[in-house]
């Protein structure tokens, strides 16, 4: 009999309906084996963060945000939950961010799980809890195939039940991931107060259908939560506003799929929202394919903001003989679906900012 688990290839390991077959052939720990185990039934696993340097890295992030927001955070009876502490991508500016982001033994873990190679593309911090309503990030970020995508939130404190700890619905990951199509609503070029708000009444039905108990992370220090793409989570709501949270979140996504977002797509049609996802580990740009194919963007009938038509104003023209012999204008749309989608002159992008950003302009 064929390996269960090469049945099945563009479904990660961990979510495969073969998975209890393919269990013994993924080269797993008896630790690693008891994750796997979890991510599949529950859609969640705990984890001890493997970095010996994490109290000391925790302790450098804390003093850059206390630097960033102010002293309250610091003051044990200062109201803490005001304003939008939440800091995406730090990895781009805090060396310590990045290296949680792009801990090898955590890439190795996820790869394993999922049988493809993992790569860290976004990263959350936060001070205190976010009581964000519960949803599914396959609407903010999904993949084709689906469900290559999962998120590693780890705990920079012991946790209090006060503080709005991180909640989630186990067993919520294996329902119908929700799509625009099955709402009966348009996601192309369309606009919402947030990517979830069109899908947070599905959510709530679905819980009040299952019958499932949400559940809270009441987590120590160095403890890390893994939760597969679909499994609905949110932030519990913070009783004492005194209270700090601090965490931090990254996002993986894995090699070979096209990255996208779905809640301003519509796939039937072949309208995906691409994105242009960088690699935190390598710094490399991670181009859309599948089987190795890449994906062409479509082209947004969006209106250019004003900034962007500001900008084109201004320019200056490119130089069009400084181009390299080998560039493919073909191959920077597919690599840089941003650049399309702006619909911006591939060369003319590539001379004035592409080359100095470092994008790739050739498929190999």
């Amino acid at each position: 009999m064929s390996n269960p688990s090469e049945l099945l290839r563009g479904v990660p390991l961990i979510e495969s309906p073969l998975f209890s077959q393919s269990l013994d052939s993924m080269d797993l720990s008896e630790q690693e084996r008891e994750t796997a185990v979890q991510l599949n039934q529950r859609g969640y696993a705990v984890i001890d963060f493997p970095d010996p340097h994490l109290d000391a890295r925790i302790d450098r992030i804390k003093a850059n945000l206390v630097a960033r927001f102010g002293d309250r955070l610091m003051d044990p009876e200062s109201i803490k939950n005001t304003g939008d502490l939440r800091v995406q991508d730090a990895w781009r500016s805090d060396e310590d961010v990045k290296a949680i982001a792009a801990n090898s033994e955590v890439i190795a873990l996820l790869s394993k799980l999922y049988g493809r190679k993992a790569f860290p593309f976004q990263t959350l911090n936060f001070p205190v809890g976010t009581q964000q309503q519960k949803h599914s990030d396959a609407v903010h970020f999904s993949s084709q195939p689906e469900r290559f995508m999962c998120g590693v939130w780890l705990a920079m404190e012991d946790i209090k039940a006060e503080a709005g700890p991180l909640c989630y619905c186990p067993g919520s990951h294996k329902w119908p991931i929700i799509s625009n199509a099955m709402i009966g609503r348009r996601g192309w070029n369309s606009s919402a107060h947030s990517a979830q708000s069109p899908f947070e009444r599905v959510w709530e039905a679905l819980v009040d259908a299952s019958g499932i108990q949400e559940e809270i992370f009441l987590a120590r220090k160095g403890q890390a939560l893994i939760w597969t793409a679909n499994l609905l989570h949110g932030g519990s709501v913070q009783t004492d506003p005194r209270l700090t949270r601090w965490s931090q979140v990254t996002h993986y996504y894995f090699d070979d799929c096209i990255y996208y977002t779905p809640a301003f797509s519509d796939e039937p049609l072949g309208k995906l929202d691409l994105r242009s996802i960088i690699d935190i580990a390598s710094g490399e740009i991670k181009p859309n394919t599948l089987l190795g194919e890449p994906a062409t963007p479509v082209s947004s009938s969006k209106p250019l903001s004003f900034l962007a038509r500001l900008g084109r104003r201004f320019r200056p023209k490119a130089k069009l003989q400084d181009l390299p012999d080998d560039f493919d204008s073909e191959a920077y749309y597919r690599l840089n679906p941003d650049v399309l989608a702006e619909g911006d002159d591939a060369a003319s992008h590539y001379l004035n900012h592409g080359r100095l950003e470092g994008r790739r302009y050739r498929a190999d």
